[in-house]
């Protein structure tokens, strides 16, 4: 960090996708492996007869599953190598036939994190300044998942299950509820050709703990579950297994939610980006984080038409490393949310949440200063 804030790379691969949990559906699966995941994921392992689970054929269908995605990833690391001993150069002239028939392949592997992970390298070639860079780097997370993956049986549990995740292998909530009152910090939908994705972020008022809840609906239709910006809601949280994943599903609600009175506590940009680093090194694929930040005032960056959060109350007179920003993300530049956060600031510090991620930050909600309990969404 410097006195200008930051730095962040601001033409790394575009907005990226949803994480490979939000990708295990609808994710262009073949006509067996959707009907494998409906089986895996129904409550009680139930097929479509009604009949009993059998355990047995449970198992072996999940062998098969673990074989053919093993042997995905051994293709891809094939053709890694093979783009790294022809030089990065060769992927220019490719184009993208390469990479939709390799994701077409980890599709038919059963690996729908691959497949979306490989198509977003498609998308790097030619997209401008230092792009050998940015493919090398997305090569080497996509070898460490596919290394992760071939060696599962030596990593911790939690991070053996943080790489199914990554893969896109399906997965059940499993633990503890988690009983709180839960602030609705943001809701949002993301869509592609065949599925709406909603994010639903909750903050839990007595606990401090952040979670995400996933829901989803067929293309061009909005998900069911619907939680209000701003409300409450008491309810059980039950998390996803895997090393530092935010991931939960809703359990049993105690009451209706009400709106909320206060804001949620939050971090200075510095200790913001702290925790992106420590959540990286618990999941090495994290796309993003969620942050609250207290106390900050959107100003111009230093690039044109770009700008960042900064501290209020930072002094680099008294205390340099006080100086930090973090810069928004270039996808936020072009949305109308950037200039209600700047309308809503005036030069006045904000409680802000968004997400954290290697292009920068992306406000979602903001609670202004005279109103601390209403807060303006951004997205």
């Amino acid at each position: 960090m410097t006195q200008q804030g930051v730095r962040w790379s601001a033409d790394r691969v575009p907005t990226p996708a949803p994480d490979a949990a939000s990708r295990s559906t609808g994710s262009g699966f073949g006509e067996r492996a959707e009907e494998e995941r409906k089986t895996e994921e129904r409550p009680g392992g139930k097929r479509d007869s009604g009949g009993p689970a059998d355990p047995e054929a449970a198992r072996r269908r999940a062998e098969r599953r673990e074989q053919r995605v093993t042997a995905g990833v051994t293709e891809l690391e094939q053709r890694l190598a093979d783009l790294l001993r022809g030089g990065l150069a060769s992927a220019e002239q490719t184009g993208h036939t390469l990479w939709e028939e390799t994701a077409a392949r980890m599709v038919d592997a059963q690996a729908p994190g691959l497949a979306a992970k490989v198509r977003e390298l498609g998308a790097i070639p030619a997209s401008g300044p230092d792009w050998p860079t940015r493919l090398l780097e997305e090569c080497a997370l996509l070898h460490l998942l596919g290394q992760g993956w071939l060696h599962r049986d030596q990593l911790p549990d939690a991070l053996a299950a943080t790489v199914r995740s990554r893969l896109g292998l399906p997965a059940s909530a499993d633990g503890p509820p988690l009983r709180d009152r839960w602030l609705v910090l943001a809701q949002y939908d993301t869509a592609d050709p065949k599925l709406t994705t909603r994010r639903i972020w909750l903050h839990g008022t007595g606990s401090g703990h952040t979670r995400l809840l996933l829901s989803y609906g067929a293309a061009g239709r909005a998900p069911e579950l619907s939680l209000r910006v701003g409300h409450t809601l008491e309810a059980d949280l039950t998390g996803y297994p895997g090393a530092g994943q935010l991931r939960a599903a809703l359990g049993e609600r105690y009451a209706p939610p009400t709106p909320a009175t206060v804001r949620p506590n939050g971090l200075t940009t510095a200790q913001a980006a702290a925790r992106y680093g420590d959540a990286l090194r618990e999941d090495p694929w994290l796309d993003r984080v969620p942050v609250i930040l207290a106390g900050v005032i959107p100003v111009p960056d230093e690039r044109p038409g770009s700008w960042q959060l900064t501290d209020a109350d930072a002094d680099p007179k008294t205390d340099p490393a006080s100086a930090t920003a973090l810069p928004l993300t270039p996808t936020c530049l072009t949305r109308p949310g950037l200039w209600r956060l700047i309308a809503l600031s005036g030069g006045t510090p904000l409680t802000v949440f968004g997400e954290l991620g290697h292009r920068g930050f992306t406000p979602l909600t903001a609670w202004p200063a005279h109103h601390p309990g209403t807060p303006v969404t951004l997205h």
